[in-house]
């Protein structure tokens, strides 16, 4: 079965993703804040349902498609490199945007914030990354079935996302109301935001490392 060192490595890599700004973040900061802690937690249970989609993929075996077909992980990482890129550019950009300065949105009904938020994970280029290319170096076949440990390593993963998620939810009004009142800070977290994008997208742009079973 999965090693304790294993899930420890997960939790920390899913933490560090996690706490890193990202379509995930931005969507669910700016719908609690414009519609609500209710509307939130309706979009997070739409995230939840696109680490499960991710979840059954790596279950099922999906890493070993990118193990045959090298040339379409390195899309996949290059692809994600570039929406990264795209973000930190909207972000540090004359008049760029930041998930605490949200703007208005128009009042979405429960079924479409679930379909946004399963869309926005779904198209997450983090989430894709770490189950395509980090979860699988946690996998030791050596130590039984792969597809079980997956599940175990791509649970832990789930509920460290969900439980910080659902904090940035139930909090996303305090920072917002701060940093609306301090011009000055609000600008310092926007460099900061952008410059932790811009160095993910060339960390991952310039990764050498291939898909692996383990």
């Amino acid at each position: 079965m999965v090693s304790g060192s294993a899930v420890a490595g997960i939790v920390l890599v899913a933490l560090g993703l996690v706490l890193t700004p990202g379509p995930n973040m931005v969507y669910l900061v700016s719908r609690s804040v414009t519609q609500g802690r209710a509307a939130g937690m309706v979009s997070l249970l739409g995230v939840a349902a696109g680490f499960g989609v991710y979840l059954v993929a790596a279950v099922a075996g999906l890493t070993a498609v990118f193990v045959l077909v090298p040339a379409l992980y390195t899309a996949v990482k290059l692809a994600g490199a570039a929406y990264l890129g795209w973000l930190a550019w909207r972000t540090l950009r004359p008049g760029g945007s930041t998930p605490f300065a949200p703007k208005p949105l128009p009042v979405d009904p429960p079924r479409r914030l679930f379909a946004m938020g399963l869309v926005t994970n779904l198209l997450n280029p983090k989430i894709a990354v770490l189950y395509v290319s980090l979860l699988p170096q946690f996998v030791d076949p050596d130590r039984g079935s792969v597809a079980a440990q997956s599940l175990v390593l791509g649970g832990a993963q789930i509920v460290v996302a969900l439980s910080v998620n659902a904090m940035i939810v139930f909090g996303a009004a305090s920072p917002a109301v701060f940093f609306a009142r301090r011009p000055g800070w609000l600008r310092a977290q926007r460099w900061v935001m952008g410059t932790v994008l811009a160095g993910l997208a060339v960390r991952l742009a310039t990764d050498r490392s291939r898909a692996a079973l383990a």
